[in-house]
């Protein structure tokens, strides 16, 4: 098939462009660059463009006429959403109704859509299931809800079929050391654990200590990026098979608090590095694990790489790729 993927340089997408050109697709990347590198789109067709100009959005998709879209292309920080929500609203809401028009536009109705468990906010039952009310608590999960409700209302129309995939907390790196996370200011914890190992930051910080969980700090279902890719491939044979949109969890189904992470990425690079407790940061919930049942029995999904001491590991071989090559940031 012929796959079009926003956001295709950035993290998430360039390890599914990465799975689907080893599955024999061939993609077209459209991207700004804003976050992502062109070093990061291993095989394919790359497009330097924006999501908030339609016209040359409409123009690409005529050019290239895709079977389906990938649609990564999105502002991901919590804490930056809660300083800056008119960004937020601006791109993944915005940018992605001009991309959901430019697909009707064109004829393409099949869509995989990249959302996140932000949309539960606080949820009462962990692991949360998909009917589990959408309630967030800050604007970047409120801008992913926003879009789900409009691809709920879109494809009661017959114009657009898709498959929303929640993302839980998403980590590590490509086994083979060609892609991982490149972002110059993280907000990742594993990431940023790593480069405090690494010497970038002299400490980190662990907000939060207060929390109803055992240790007090939060609890996230941590997914390797690989098992996370394959899930997009599968969750595209499902579509395409089945015509039926849906939403669907991503994770493991079980979390590590802030502090076990902490221990384990000690113990994966033999550095004994500074933290500092201090207060919480706004909207973070206590703990967010997935119940992934409905993507396992649908797709016939299966993890591959359910292991935080492996996640790290990967991650870690990647942050000292970055460490001896720094121009990779900036490329």
């Amino acid at each position: 098939m012929k796959i079009f993927v926003t956001g295709g340089a950035g993290y998430i997408g360039s390890h599914v462009c990465a799975a689907l050109l080893e599955e024999g697709h061939e993609i077209i990347v459209y991207d700004n660059l804003s976050t992502g590198h062109k070093w990061a789109v291993l095989g394919g067709h790359l497009v330097e463009g924006d999501l908030s100009d339609l016209p040359f959005l409409v123009r690409t998709l005529e050019l290239f006429s895709p079977d389906a879209v990938m649609h990564f292309a999105a502002s991901i920080q919590v804490e930056e959403s809660v300083r800056e929500p008119l960004l937020y609203y601006r791109n993944n809401v915005s940018n992605t109704l001009n991309l959901l028009q430019a697909m009707v536009d064109c004829g393409i109705k099949d869509l995989i859509y990249s959302s996140t468990a932000a949309v539960y906010g606080i949820p009462a039952q962990v692991p949360v299931t998909e009917e589990a009310p959408l309630a967030p608590i800050n604007p970047y999960g409120s801008s992913k809800a926003i879009i789900e409700r409009v691809l709920r209302d879109l494809t009661l129309t017959g114009k657009v079929n898709y498959i929303a995939l929640r993302y839980f907390n998403v980590a590590g790196a490509e086994r083979k050391g060609r892609l991982g996370q490149a972002y110059l200011a993280s907000t990742h914890l594993i990431t940023r654990a790593l480069k405090t190992a690494l010497g970038i930051y002299e400490k980190l910080f662990i907000y939060g200590t207060d929390y109803p969980t055992p240790d007090g700090t939060c609890i996230r279902d941590y997914i390797h990026v690989e098992d996370l890719a394959r899930a997009h491939l599968v969750a595209l044979e499902y579509l395409k098979d089945k015509s039926l949109s849906d939403v669907m969890n991503c994770g493991y189904g079980h979390g590590y608090s802030v502090k076990e992470v902490v221990e384990m990425v000690k113990k994966v690079t033999g550095i004994d590095f500074q933290t500092e407790e201090t207060e919480r940061r706004p909207g973070d919930p206590p703990a967010l694990t997935a119940d992934s049942t409905r993507l396992k029995t649908l797709t016939g999904w299966r993890p591959m790489f359910d292991d935080l001491e492996y996640i790290i590991e990967t991650a870690w071989n990647w942050e000292k790729i970055l460490f001896r090559r720094p121009e990779l940031l900036q490329g």
